[in-house]
């Protein structure tokens, strides 16, 4: 029976470690959980007593934190928080099962649970630094200004030498008001560092300035130009702390000094600039900053944000020439970069210099021309230029390259119907509809220009819907409402609606000559011929292209008012300013109105 038994006990030895980790988990699935006793710390925080573990306890724990940092790693985030706690349950005091659990917390954002597990964790390791810089980042994320204090503390115990430690302790205690400590710790970082170096001057200044001590300020600053005379930036720093504080003149001496040292520095310029904006000496203003976009050091990005700075001001003809001296010096500074092309042709195309500014986006798009935003400016300025093949050519680079651009597909829709080639205007116009989603403007647009390209291939009934969709989108798009009535007076169809859109595009654009002319002639075909007279003499008036058409409809509405001289003249005058058609003739010759 003896040997029967060492049997036995040799099979079950075998067996624990061939199948050790499934009876672990066997084992947990059948325990019990354990209450613990809990205690508080000296931080205050509360960790349970440590229980006595027995072997099989530490080796439960072993193998299953071991599971959970493996689950973790291949980003089984769930898994690994479930077995870390399962640790904390069986060995509530395991400091690193804490850890690790608060990263998990901390990567969902929970720091309010992360904070207690590594407050529970500092607790029984207080000289791990990692979990420290781990409560650290919680009480950042939460604001908890006075604990992180204390928590940084902690960490310059530890490590007393380590600076960012200390620059961290000088933040907080900055912004937690406590000028007079934070100092002592810049104080503390220039015996490390072996005196003043830029982070630390420029933390001191901010106190400084806070508290009110701007000679303490200029005198740290004075030092550093003592130590380091050919440093243009700790010049540039002085005179920002004599500007803010309404010393011009001493900040225009300091920079005057650092201009000898750095003649072409574009930092400096834009400083000097600004003292001079600050006396209203604008003419020396606007020099040193073109002496600073002369300069190729001069950050591209920061030029172009002191362009647009005049763009709100663009009414004022001195600001739109000033902007565009800058952008042409861009271009100058920074010719190999398409962004100070694309700059010089928005400025151009502000200042109506249309076939410069087309030039330049041109020679952006030669540098670069891969960015959408200058084809679509060129292809807008074309299209205004009625270069209906120019834009055509261009929309259709542009669309090789980004071919969901529904603006571009409208756009050379837009120039084709310039070509009076309909089918491909269609095919680009309903593209455009497919593309614009919740872009009611542009849908508003496209299907206006579909109303319209239908109207010239003789399909009235997609005309008529493509308008509808349009004032659906945009009920006040002149244009559609314009362009619709007019069309369905051509037909004699739907008088009444025809006469309400032309009656609303005047309200949303009066004096508009074409519009006054459209209202006037459904008037007409409405047999109302003295409102009719009204309407086309306002559009007389408001015209600048002695238009031919509405000549030839004044005469035809002083027909049906009974005077027939003022409408032969009127049908004359009309042939005389272009208009050829037979039917004109037989008004003329016949002295009557021809349908």
């Amino acid at each position: 029976m003896k040997l029967r038994a060492g049997l036995v006990v040799m099979v079950i030895q075998g067996l624990v470690k061939i199948m050790k980790f499934r009876l672990v988990i066997g084992a947990l699935l059948v325990m019990p959980f354990f209450v613990n006793a809990q205690s508080k710390t000296s931080g205050g925080s509360t960790v349970a007593s440590p229980r006595r573990m027995t072997d099989m306890d530490s080796l439960m724990v072993n193998q299953i934190f071991y599971s959970a940092m493996q689950a973790k790693v291949v980003d089984n985030y769930t898994e690994a928080a479930e077995m870390f706690n399962r640790v904390l349950q069986i060995e509530p005091a395991n400091d690193a099962a804490l850890y690790q659990l608060a990263q998990l917390k901390i990567q969902k954002q929970d720091y309010a649970s992360a904070q207690g597990l590594l407050e529970n964790a500092v607790a029984l390791k207080p000289d791990n630094k990692w979990y420290w810089l781990g409560l650290s980042d919680c009480y950042e994320k939460t604001a908890n200004v006075i604990k992180l204090e204390n928590t940084l503390n902690q960490l310059i115990r530890l490590e007393p030498t380590n600076t960012d430690y200390l620059f961290d302790d000088a933040k907080v205690l900055y912004f937690d008001q406590k000028y007079d400590e934070a100092l002592k710790i810049y104080d503390q970082l220039i015996q490390i560092n072996g005196g003043l170096d830029d982070n630390i001057l420029a933390g001191r200044q901010k106190i400084f300035l806070k508290q009110g001590k701007i000679d303490q300020a200029v005198t740290e600053v004075q030092q550093m130009i003592t130590a380091n005379p050919g440093e243009v930036r700790y010049y540039l720093l002085l005179a920002e702390l004599y500007n803010s504080n309404n010393l011009n003149d001493k900040a225009l001496k300091t920079l005057q000094t650092a201009e000898k040292i750095s003649p072409k520095n574009p930092e400096l310029h834009l400083a000097l600039a600004d003292v001079y904006r600050d006396q209203k000496k604008y003419e020396d203003f606007f020099t040193q900053v073109e002496l600073a976009f002369a300069s190729p050091d001069m950050d591209i990005e920061q030029e172009i944000k002191i362009i647009s700075g005049y763009i709100p001001k663009f009414p004022d003809p001195n600001a739109k020439a000033s902007a565009l001296e800058l952008s042409r010096a861009i271009t100058v500074s920074h010719p190999g970069d398409y962004r100070s092309w694309a700059m010089y042709g928005d400025m151009l195309f502000q200042n109506e210099k249309y076939p410069d500014a087309e030039v330049a986006y041109r020679k952006s798009i030669a540098i670069d021309g891969q960015h959408y935003e200058v084809y679509d400016q060129l292809v807008r300025l074309e299209l205004s230029n009625n270069e209906a093949g120019a834009a055509i050519k261009d929309g259709g680079i542009a669309l090789s390259l980004y071919p969901n651009q529904a603006w571009m597909n409208y756009l050379v829709g837009a120039a084709y119907s310039l070509q009076k080639k309909y089918d491909k205007a269609i095919s680009y116009l309903k593209t455009a509809t497919l593309m614009a989603a919740d872009d009611k403007d542009l849908l508003s647009l496209s299907y206006s220009s579909l109303g319209d390209s239908y109207h010239e291939i003789k399909d009235n009934a997609n005309s008529d819907s493509a308008y509808d969709k349009s004032l659906s989108y945009n009920p006040d798009n002149a244009y559609s409402l314009n362009n619709y009535a007019y069309y369905l007076s051509l037909r004699g169809d739907q008088l009444d609606k025809a006469a309400q859109m032309a009656a609303h595009a005047n309200e949303l654009q009066p004096n508009t000559a074409s519009f006054e002319d459209t209202y006037a002639w459904i008037l007409f075909k409405q047999k109302k011929y003295t409102d009719a007279k009204v309407w086309i003499e306002k559009a007389i008036l408001h015209d600048k292209t002695n238009s031919a058409t509405q000549t030839e409809h004044y005469g035809d509405i002083m027909f049906y008012l009974g005077d027939t001289d003022a409408a032969v003249a009127s049908w004359k005058k009309a042939k005389a300013n272009g208009e050829q058609s037979p039917t004109l003739d037989r008004k003329i010759n016949e002295r009557k109105y021809i349908e």
